[in-house]
């Protein structure tokens, strides 16, 4: 397989592994999908790593197999590709990628679907497209945008240009930088803190906020009351308002 999905202790990590370059061929796009959508339905896992190898994340498409496709090929594919990214970006469940070396153009699209990411301090990521007379496929063009801004974004897509880990952390597309040895272990400090969390709490707190930013802010405002309000339904409050009343704050423990 090229890409797994190991379980631990609440944390379920997708690894991509397709030496050298974990290149992002239709197989690898195909097993993203299915381990993503694995890890919305199984229970046991309540928090998501992303990763690839230490050297790489993913270093972008197989042009190689891309090449051979001519327009009527990619029409039939394009979906398939967007779908396998969207698949990792409707986890309900808290979501971290860890970006180890080159994280270009596919790359950066899966990193982008994380609703943090931890960089590597050798890291660099990018969206090269533009080099190939292409755009980003598999999301860049809108998530990029909606993350750190349509200039900010277009300037990466305009130019195909890479960014070392610390422009982007001021770039706002990565959220923390750190030593390369030490970005998984953060990653899975990041997950295992939250899979001890009120699952249904943090469900309701990421469809709240990634829905409300597709739309108005009154059509948002009424997706987080009713889930406000829904929440107040679940054992998780009660076990989170009974343990402040009883032992103060921060001191649950959720099933």
């Amino acid at each position: 397989m090229t890409v797994h999905l190991e379980v631990a202790d609440g944390v379920g990590t997708i690894r991509l592994d397709r030496p050298p370059m974990n290149a992002l061929d239709v197989a690898v796009q195909d097993r993203i999908k299915e381990l993503a959508e694995e890890a919305t339905a199984r229970d046991d896992i309540r928090a998501v790593v992303i990763r690839g190898s230490e050297k790489v994340f993913a270093a972008g498409a197989d042009i190689k197999e891309m090449r051979e496709m001519d327009h009527a090929a990619m029409v039939a594919r394009s979906r398939g590709l967007q779908d396998s990214f969207t698949a990792v970006a409707r986890i309900p469940k808290p979501v971290v990628a860890a970006v180890t070396g080159y994280a270009l153009g596919g790359g950066c699209e899966l990193a982008l679907c994380a609703d943090f990411r931890i960089a590597a301090d050798n890291a660099k990521l990018g969206q090269p497209e533009i080099l190939l007379g292409l755009i980003p496929g598999a999301g860049g063009t809108q998530r990029l945008s909606r993350l750190v801004g349509p200039s900010k974004a277009k300037d990466l897509i305009f130019t195909g240009r890479q960014v070392r880990a610390e422009e982007a952390l001021a770039l706002g597309l990565v959220d923390r930088v750190v030593p390369a040895a030490e970005v998984f272990d953060a990653a899975n400090d990041w997950a295992g803190q939250l899979a001890k969390g009120p699952a249904i709490a943090l469900r309701a707190a990421k469809e709240s906020i990634d829905t409300g930013l597709e739309t108005d802010l009154d059509t948002g405002l009424a997706i987080e009351r009713n889930w406000f309000a829904g929440l107040f339904a679940t054992q998780d409050r009660e076990t989170g308002m009974r343990s402040f009343v009883e032992d103060g704050p921060g001191k649950a423990k959720f099933a």
